[in-house]
């Protein structure tokens, strides 16, 4: 495979530039779908139309299914439904084709859905589209091996061949009873060893991992993850064999999922690229923005009701970025490492008491050193007790505080079903800076009027 280099994109530039559709095909030949869809990407929407015609059928399929997702909507609105349904959904899989489908416009889908000459491909199409696209139903794929568990072996493998010549690639056959019911799996390795046997169900391995139509993406995720299988199939509520989802589509899914958590915890409320619009990067920035003015403003309305402890010590002034900076950090790492236990499913209830209690340790231990080292620094520069003794008991107490808090409230956001993620970013440092503002200034008064 030749790949995608700054001098290959020029080349293919002049390719189009000078309507040489013959170099253009040899090249895209020799490169992979991903690397055509990433140079087309960058091409206007007339450049790109032109480029997609030069390939063949199945690659224009490959190289739609793996373009920047607006960036495809975009091309496809110039396409007409017959040529999308004829040259690039009939030679998809049955999920990549349904979520190409999805994206589009109802009229749309429903033209480009009758003009698919095969109709059994678009029934298929048609039940996934039925489903959330957050479940394993809206993910899994209708290309698989299924064989009959009363088949006897050479017939298993005459269904085989037939069924895999529409297959790019084959992970497992599922052995499925009169009523479609999936009873289990058959390996590669057990069809060559045993090809004589009289029916498949006496070698077959029985009671196979599966999922449900209806379980969430991180219901899919976790059990990936779990049993370390390439490929899981899908069944209903009776146990039917529906479909099967695969690594390739479940990677995909956790890409996206990191991608928009990480997103959430930059105070995002969107998924947005450099490549959105101005007003779309703009709703999505704007909101917690906002919100963390708000924070402000109450952070210097309750600095404002203290102005007289100002006043008297105006050294502890110095300290007020220290304060906030350290409790929103603290409050940070609880509120990630909790959000992470529970995204991997490996925080359960009887786990939450423990996990809180060594939160709490470890805030005791951090806030013991930090505490520590600012009194050492306090007491060589600046050299006033008072001022010692009221950062460093603010910054422990602050510390504790924070730390409990990003342990405890994504506990609590997600035992609502809210997703915990949002405890990450700008919510909990605007929490912890509030938090932190008033213990500074409440130790401060208490030590002021007790000692002076």
């Amino acid at each position: 495979m030749i790949e995608l280099t700054p001098e290959l994109t020029k080349e293919l530039r002049h390719y189009l530039d000078t309507n040489d559709a013959a170099k253009l095909q040899r090249t895209f030949h020799a490169m992979h779908p991903t690397d055509i869809a990433t140079f087309i990407d960058d091409l206007s929407d007339e450049d790109a139309t032109r480029a997609l015609r030069v390939l063949p059928d199945v690659k224009v399929a490959d190289v739609i299914t793996e373009m920047d997702q607006d960036r495809r909507r975009e091309i496809l609105s110039l396409v007409p439904e017959q040529e999308i349904a004829t040259k690039i959904v009939q030679n998809m899989d049955t999920d990549d084709a349904a979520d190409l489908i999805r994206d589009l416009r109802s009229e749309r889908q429903d033209a480009i859905l009758a003009h698919i000459p095969d109709l059994e491909q678009a029934g298929n199409i048609v039940d996934l589209l039925h489903y959330d696209e957050d479940t394993a139903g809206g993910v899994m794929r209708k290309e698989m091996i299924v064989v009959n568990a009363n088949w006897s072996m050479p017939m298993c493998l005459d269904e085989m061949r037939r069924q895999a010549e529409e297959l790019d690639e084959i992970y497992y056959v599922y052995v499925v009873d009169d009523l479609k019911r999936l009873i289990g799996i058959l390996p590669t390795k057990t069809v060559i060893t045993n090809p004589s046997i009289s029916e498949i169900r006496y070698v077959m391995l029985p009671n196979p991992v599966i999922l449900h139509e209806s379980d969430s993406m991180d219901t899919v995720i976790k059990t990936f993850d779990q049993y370390d299988l390439v490929a899981i199939p899908v069944v209903d509520a009776l146990g039917r064999l529906k479909g099967v989802i695969t690594i390739d589509d479940v990677v995909d899914e956790m890409r996206e999922k990191h991608e928009a958590e990480s997103q959430m915890a930059s105070g995002l409320s969107s998924d947005i690229d450099t490549s959105d619009n101005i007003f779309k990067q703009t709703g999505a920035r704007l909101p917690w923005l906002l919100i963390g003015m708000i924070g402000g403003i109450f952070n210097s309305q309750l600095l404002g009701i203290y102005d007289s402890v100002f006043a008297m010590i105006p050294q502890i002034s110095l300290f007020i970025p220290l304060i906030g900076g350290t409790g929103g950090n603290v409050g940070m790492q609880s509120s990630t490492i909790v959000v992470q236990d529970l995204a991997r499913g490996t925080l359960d209830l009887k786990r939450i008491p423990r996990t809180i209690l060594n939160d709490l340790c470890v805030a005791l231990v951090i806030a013991s050193v930090i505490s520590m080292v600012v009194f050492v620094y306090n007491y060589f520069y600046i050299k006033d007790m008072l001022v010692m003794a009221s950062v460093s008991l603010s910054l422990f107490v602050v510390v504790i505080c924070a730390s409990l808090f990003g342990s405890v409230i994504p506990l609590l956001m997600n035992a609502v079903k809210i997703d915990p993620a949002r405890a990450t970013g700008p919510f909990i440092t605007i929490l912890d800076d509030l938090i932190g503002m008033f213990v500074y200034m409440t130790i401060t008064q208490a030590l002021y009027g007790h000692f002076r």
